[in-house]
Parts: structure tokens; sequence; C-alpha cells
């Protein structure tokens, strides 16, 4: 895709280049000072373990991807930033240990998505949106090769919105660091990862009833009373002060570094460009990594009766309610690599072994604990180097410690047929996993949860076939879970265990038509649950984005139309805001309209802007709900802006 401006004159090289210094392939040279304009660009990034280059989106027709970074399939608790879970059910499945707080996984920086770019120029790409109610949203972006051995690149990210309803503030900041470097003879190679996420979300616990969204008296929704938080506190973009709210702080460093054996040559090109490729065919690989996780609940206008009734605990109003779960992760971990066939970096075997260490504290010092884990994994990829076939074998399993017995599983085959059938592909995964610790143990200052249920390992299962086919434009994925010992909250605080076997279907398909500068983009989910289950879920959610995209002035870009979404009733699942929980239930059937937006997307040169006018369904109905009690926001106006720079 074209990326950047005329005026810039930034595009992006088409050649390939190998994996930012990870030994071997044909990495492009940067030749701006000879045979490209001056402020050409070449911009490829990898994620650790992937050996497949990526470029950076400039698409301007979907809004969550492009600039909110927040999958529409996604339901939040009504405010952007609130805790959220995905419409399409997606199971956790990874071994090992598993603090159990994941409402706001979506806000959050890691490793896994950790960008490790290449690039011969600067980069810089700014982001910023206002919306009502004074919601505001930073994205900020750097990335330079000091040389062509050392890259770094900065990410920040800030989420400040105070919501339609009571005490609903979120505050999220998240900052990532990542830099690579390889030695001159490129047998040497080193990655570093950093990230620093604190996301807060005020917890208001719902409104007593909805009958206050159609009372005319309430049209502000800012007086409607709401379950916890009293009047709330007081926003700023800068300094929030939530009454009650959980706070998720997480800093995590990964340092992966390895050395290489193999064979290398100087490659002439013409009379102004050689390059050094080395083609390693062994390889020792050590990865450390430092994990720090605290999760808090605190309550300063405390509603004696929603706890009472909830919860099942008496507590004053006059009472401070607080809970914390600190925890902190050491592990090392050693890989050997090696690689079949020279110059494919995509076919390799590894096979290794990771040693971790935990520690827990909590506010009961007696219930503190620490523990370790010793796994060994193995892999085969083999990506063929004419792309067509992409064979990938992985397993893990865990041979003593505290999660003795979990192991993960999966394979993966996929073909690129050609450009009429597209690239085809069939996976399978099996986890057999320990319960995530917020199963069995909770704690706060007034009263403690400790689950008597004898857990056993939860087993879930994935055969999963997808197809993508450019040239007819659509996606198509097919899923089928079965699961066993599935693990669930049964209310507020009560965690259980689901003893018999149930299955999951699950369809999802995506199409693009066009009819010259007319577009329809259609999302279409469909769900089937087999057997008796904790499991609540729409048997169908879509969402439909009805365009008109054009190039107008030569240099205006332009994308606007109308955006719907919409899932069949179900019974949705409640929030435990103590605990930082979604939780089943099935008394209560959630049914709503469609929510509906429409939108002026367009680029000028490498200035982006997006003008949103979000949830007009509101103008005809109420609020749309999220959950029991939880309506989502009135009609809102958004105004997005990115702008790129090539320094």
């Amino acid at each position: 895709m074209i990326f950047c401006s005329h005026t810039l004159l930034a595009q992006f090289n088409s050649g390939r280049f190998s994996g930012m210094g990870s030994g071997g392939g044909t990495m492009q040279r940067d030749t701006s000072r000879h045979e490209h304009e001056p402020d050409t660009l070449t911009i490829r990034y990898r994620y650790l373990g992937e050996p497949t280059d990526f470029m950076l989106d400039s698409s301007l027709n979907d809004w969550y991807r492009s600039f909110l970074r927040v999958p529409n399939s996604y339901v939040t608790l009504g405010n952007s930033g609130s805790a959220a879970r995905n419409l399409i059910f997606t199971p956790r499945m990874t071994a090992g240990f598993d603090a159990g707080f994941h409402a706001y996984d979506i806000y959050r920086f890691t490793h896994d998505d950790a960008r490790f770019f290449y690039t011969n120029r600067p980069y810089t790409e700014l982001g910023y949106l206002i919306g009502n109610m004074q919601e505001q949203l930073i994205n900020a972006q750097h990335t330079q090769n000091r040389t062509e051995r050392f890259n770094f690149n900065f990410e920040f990210r800030k989420v400040s919105a105070p919501g339609f309803f009571k005490n609903q503030n979120t505050d999220h900041n998240g900052v990532r660091l990542t830099a690579r470097f390889n030695s001159k003879n490129k047998r040497y190679h080193a990655f570093a990862s950093f990230y620093n996420n604190k996301l807060t979300g005020g917890e208001n616990g719902g409104i007593p009833s909805d009958t206050f969204l159609t009372n005319p008296d309430f049209k502000r929704r800012r007086t409607i009373p709401v379950n916890l938080g009293g009047q709330g506190g007081s926003f700023s973009f800068f300094n929030n002060s939530i009454s009650t709210k959980n706070t998720y702080k997480e800093a995590s460093i990964r340092f992966l570094h390895h050395y290489d054996w193999g064979k290398g040559d100087t490659v002439h090109v013409n009379d102004t460009t050689d390059y050094y490729k080395y083609d390693p065919f062994f390889r020792v690989q050590h990865t450390l990594t430092y994990t720090s996780s605290r999760y808090e609940f605190i309550d300063q206008q405390v509603d004696s009766n929603f706890y009472k009734n909830n919860y099942g605990f008496d507590i004053a109003d006059t009472d401070t309610l607080f809970a914390s779960h600190f925890w902190r992760t050491i592990s090392n971990d050693l890989s050997l690599i090696q690689f079949p066939v020279r110059g494919n970096l995509g076919h390799f075997i590894s096979a290794g072994a990771r040693f971790d260490h935990t520690i827990g504290e909590f506010l009961d010092t007696s219930r503190n604990i620490s523990f370790q884990n010793f796994s060994i994994h193995g892999e085969y990829r083999n990506k063929t180097k004419n792309q067509k076939w992409d064979l990938s074998a992985k397993g893990e399993l865990y041979l003593f410690g505290e999660n003795a017995g979990d192991y993960v599983v999966s394979g993966t085959l996929s073909r690129y047929i050609n450009p009429m059938l597209g690239n085809v592909s069939l996976s399978f995964r099996n986890v057999n996993r320990e319960p995530s610790y917020v199963y069995r143990y909770f704690g706060t200052n007034r009263v403690a949860w400790e689950s008597t249920v004898d857990y056993g390992k939860e087993n879930i299962t994935q055969f999963q076939f997808a197809a993508r086919n450019e040239r007819l434009q659509y996606d198509l994925t097919a899923n089928y879970f079965v699961f066993n010992k599935f693990n669930y909250f049964s209310n507020f605080a009560e965690a259980q265990q689901f003893n018999s076997l149930f299955n999951l279907l699950q369809v999802v398909f995506s199409k693009r038509f066009s009819a010259n500068h007319l577009h329809w983009y259609a999302d279409l989910a469909f769900q089937q649950l087999h057997g008796n289950s904790p499991i609540q879920l729409p048997t169908v959610w879509t969402r439909h984005r009805f365009t008109y995209e054009d190039v107008l002035y030569k240099n205006l870009n332009l994308v606007t139309g109308l955006e719907a979404s919409y899932n069949t009733d179900y019974n949705a699942d409640n929030y435990s805001p103590l605990l930082g929980q979604f939780f089943y239930q099935n008394t209560e059937r959630i049914s709503n309209y469609p929510d509906v937006h429409a939108f002026v997307h367009f680029r000028i040169k490498s200035f982006n802007a997006f003008v949103r006018g979000e949830n007009l369904n509101t103008f005809l109905w109420k609020n749309n709900m999220s959950a029991p009690l939880y309506p989502r926001n009135n009609f809102a106006f958004r105004l997005g802006i990115r702008w790129w720079f090539v320094n």
C-alpha cells in the first residue's frame, strides 16, 4: 500500500530484507544518497520468533484497526478504555502460570506484539483524538536506525475519557521501547523490549435500573445515579482523582540474544553497492525476562448495600475497601536452533528449556507464595523460499513446578495456491493448563475468598480452517473448540469448574464488495454452542461499512460513509468490579438495536483525519447495553488526526 505523501516522496521499498540482522537473507542497503530521492523511506518490522516481514498500515477505512487499535468485535462496559471482552469468543490458550486479570488486556503493551524495525530514515508518527466529555487519546511513535546494525523504536499511548455516566473515568498510560543490534560480522544479534503499563478504570457498578434511560428527567446521563463511587472524583487530562477504580500496573523487560555459526559472503550488486550476507546453520539463543505486575482495587466511597447484596460481607459507608495482588516473575530460556537449508531462516528446528521463578504478595502476608516452573519446548518451522508452503509444529511441556503437567501443542499447514484461490491453512491447538490464580484466591483488607473447588486442569482443543483471497477480497475462518473442565466465575465472587464436555462452532467471514467508488465491507460471525455450558454468546455478530472512496485533487484520499454493528440478543456476562472479572449469568437477556456511526476519513499527503459521529442510534432509541445495567455512551463526536514525519 502507498504509505506516505507525495511531498515527502516517502514510499515502501518492495525488496525484502533479512529480519533486521537475524542473520542471512538479503538486507536492503540504504542507497538513498545514490539512487533514490532524498526522502525515500524503506521500513520493515518483525515480531520476535516470526521470520516474516511486515509493513505499516496506512489504510483509512477501518478506524478501529488503524487508529483506535481496539478490535471492533470487543464490547466495553460503555466508556472508551473501560473493561472489555470479545463478542467473538476467544478462550485463553496458553500454558503456565497466569494471575487471571484480563479485563483491560486490549489496552496493554506486551512483548508478543512488540515490533523490531529496520528503516533507512528516522520515522515519526503522532496521533491525537478529541471527543465529547473531554475524551482524549494520544499516540506517539518514533523509530530510527543509528547505524545499519542498531535500531530503536519508542511508543507512547494515553487514553483519557470521563465518559457520559458517573465514575466511569478511564486513564491509561503505556510506554514501550524496543531495540535491536547485530554485530558487524552478523553472527551476534540482540533484541531488547521494555514496556510499562498503568491502566486505570473507574468502576461504577452500573446504574440501579435501566428505567433511568427512558426518564426525561435524566436526559443528561451524568445525573443518573450509579451503584459505586458516589458522585465520582475530579477529572483532568494529566491528573485524575477516581474514588472507585481498578488500577493495573505492569512493567517488563525482555532481552533476547543469540550467536550464529554459518557461512558469510560479500555480494556485489553494482558498482556502488556491496553488502555482506551471512547464512547461519546453527544458533544458540538465550532469553531473559523480568515482569512485575500489580493489580489493585480501591473504593473510597463505599456503598455498603452493594457489597452486602453482591459479595455477602458488611462494610461501613465510611470505610475504605482495598485489594492488591502483586506478582514478580523472572524467566531464563535457552534454545538451540538449526537451519537445514542455507539462506532460508523460515526453515528451522529448535529445542529449548525455560526456568521461571515467581513470587506473589498479598495484603494478608501469610498468603505470600513463591514457586518455580521448569518447562521444555520445541518447534519445527518450514516456510519455503517461494512463499507457497508454511508448516509449523510447536510444543511446550511443564515438567515440574507449580504448573507441572501443563502443556500446549499446535500445528499449522498453510498453502498459497494461486491468485484466484488465495491462501488456505489448517490448524490444530490443544492446551492443558492450571486455572488462573484469581480462581483460587482473592484477598481484600476486609474479606478474602479462597475457593474450595478441587480444580482439575482445564483442557481446550481448537481445530481451525482459514482461507484468505486477495483477488476475491474475502477472509474466512472456521473454528471448532472442545472444552473440558472449563473455569469460570458464576457470580460476583465465586469461581467454578464445569466438569462436562461441551463444544463451540465458530465461523467468521469478511468480504468486500466494490462498484466503482462504492464499497461494502461486510463482517459476519456465527457462533453455536453444543451441550450445556457456562458460556453465553450472541449467535450472530455482524458489522457493515458502506463507503464512498476516491482520490480527489491528486492527493486527497477520501473515505466516507456509514457503519453499523449488531449482535443477536443473549444473556450477556455481568461484571464484578471488585475482582475485575466478567461472570456468567443466565437471568437477564440483552437485546439491542444496531450501533450506527457516520464518518469522514481522509488523507492529504502525510496528514490523516478521522471525523466521526458515533452512536447515532441514541437519537431514536435508548442507549444500548453492554452488560446488565451497563449502558453504552450517548451520541459522540470524535476527531482523530494522525501525522507521519520522515526526518
